[in-house]
């Protein structure tokens, strides 16, 4: 049993269809709680990594019950840690995190553990990655190149077409991800190293004048292809993370609801983490009431998912419109404006307009909700982390906090995605699950 310094802690370990050891189902069910925890670690995990952000997440948790004497109010708190196939790029910084080792210093290709960890992610595509990881590191100055790459990156995802449903995050964006999987890969690669740059993440600067014109040199896209690889792979960790929501998050809970009626389930999600505990709602059984709380922290997916009707001007619902209502209390949504993965990245990778530009300011449907928060949600309630440590989260209905005054620390490209182990932050999911008197 792995020891995180809370207890009771379980894990739940999910494969890439959403099944679990009957094992680990019988051991949550066994727990002698009122209420569960369960939190789900994002794309850029490894197992060992996910338990160490669990141990460092949670370690808050029970000097703020007995400050708040949940004891004495009969609460008895369990954990439990989701575990999904996800991917880690080893050189993407967590801020403050206690383990110095899991991070390599950033590099213009691809380190032995990244490169591993992609043969983990893709078995059966060694040969695909090795041919990646060479031309990231050879950086050729010419287009067949780039052409290649882009083969080589979209062969990686094109044999799982059947699990395509699983990423829209809006009904109607059939082609979600669309452009990373059919546009030219040398344009790519161009948007990707504007885009970093907007991070403040240095890349190498190419010549003046277009990027294209004949003669020019192209190696400096390459900063981009490194990052359109690392998109498509958030790609596939998105329908994946959507697919273990609705067939295997949300099926389990309808267990948990059957076994142990009385236990109050609170589900919290990082990154795309929040993505796979929001699906699970799409996969609760009929009837289910056992979800009192959703805390996402910097949610890896459209701020529309929720809505019933996109704005004027947008077509559709989102994936999961109105599925709020099926959680016994409120879906919390923390956001930062210095999450730069979410603010510039996240918008590119997933857009379906064909410049940069336009992606941002025209095609808001791909702004996540750990950008800005629940949209075109009525009512929605936006408070500040202020205020929520003051006076709490509503019972019910959507809530947005605007968490920068914490989750503000990391460097480029992806800011402060992973800032999240803050006591503060503990205190949100406590007061949206109403866990004692916090």
């Amino acid at each position: 049993m792995t020891d995180i310094g809370v207890e009771p802690y379980r894990e739940i370990t999910f494969d890439a269809d959403g099944d679990a050891a009957p094992a680990e189902r019988r051991a949550l069910a066994e727990l002698d709680v009122t209420d569960l925890v369960m939190f789900s670690h994002g794309w850029n995990n490894t197992p060992s990594v996910a338990t160490a952000l669990y141990r460092r997440f949670f370690a808050p948790f029970p000097g703020l019950l007995a400050e708040a004497g949940a004891a004495a109010s009969g609460v008895r708190l369990g954990y439990a840690g989701i575990v999904w196939p996800s991917i880690r790029f080893a050189d993407e910084n967590i801020p403050d995190f206690p383990h110095a080792a899991l991070a390599t210093e950033p590099c213009a290709g691809l380190d032995p553990a990244t490169v591993a960890a992609l043969k983990r992610a893709f078995p059966g595509h060694e040969v695909t990655v090795d041919a990646l990881a060479h031309l990231l590191a050879e950086r050729p100055d010419a287009e067949e190149a780039f052409r290649q790459f882009g083969l080589l990156t979209r062969a990686l995802v094109a044999d799982d077409a059947e699990s395509t449903g699983f990423a829209a995050d809006t009904v109607d964006d059939g082609a979600a991800g669309a452009a990373l999987l059919t546009d030219d890969t040398l344009g790519l690669c161009r948007d990707f190293t504007l885009a970093l740059s907007d991070t403040g993440m240095p890349v190498e600067p190419g010549p003046p004048g277009p990027s294209f014109s004949l003669g020019r040199s192209l190696k400096h896209l390459w900063d981009g292809a490194k990052e359109v690889l690392r998109q498509t792979t958030y790609y596939e960790m998105k329908r994946r993370s959507g697919k273990v929501g609705q067939l295997g998050l949300g099926p389990l809970l309808g267990e948990l609801a059957r076994a142990r009626p009385a236990m109050r389930i609170h589900l919290v999600g990082h990154s795309q983490g929040g993505r796979l505990v929001a699906f699970a709602l799409k996969g609760l059984p009929d009837g289910v009431r056992n979800v009192k709380s959703v805390t996402l922290l910097e949610g890896a997916f459209s701020h529309y998912a929720f809505a019933e009707q996109l704005p004027s001007g947008l077509r559709g619902t989102g994936a999961l419109a109105a599925l709020h209502r099926r959680v016994d209390g409120p879906v919390v949504s923390c956001y930062s404006r210095f999450d730069t993965a979410l603010g510039v990245i996240y918008p590119l990778a997933s857009k379906l307009a064909g410049d940069y530009e336009g992606a941002l300011e025209l095609d808001r449907r791909w702004w996540a909700i750990g950008h800005d928060g629940i949209q075109a949600v009525a009512p929605c309630t936006q408070l500040t982390l202020a205020e929520v440590l003051r006076d709490g989260v509503p019972d019910s209905g959507c809530v947005s906090v605007n968490a920068e005054s914490v989750v503000r620390a990391g460097g480029p490209p992806s800011g402060a995605h992973s800032d999240i182990c803050h006591p503060e932050l503990a205190r949100v999911v406590l007061a949206a699950g109403r866990i004692g008197c916090v």
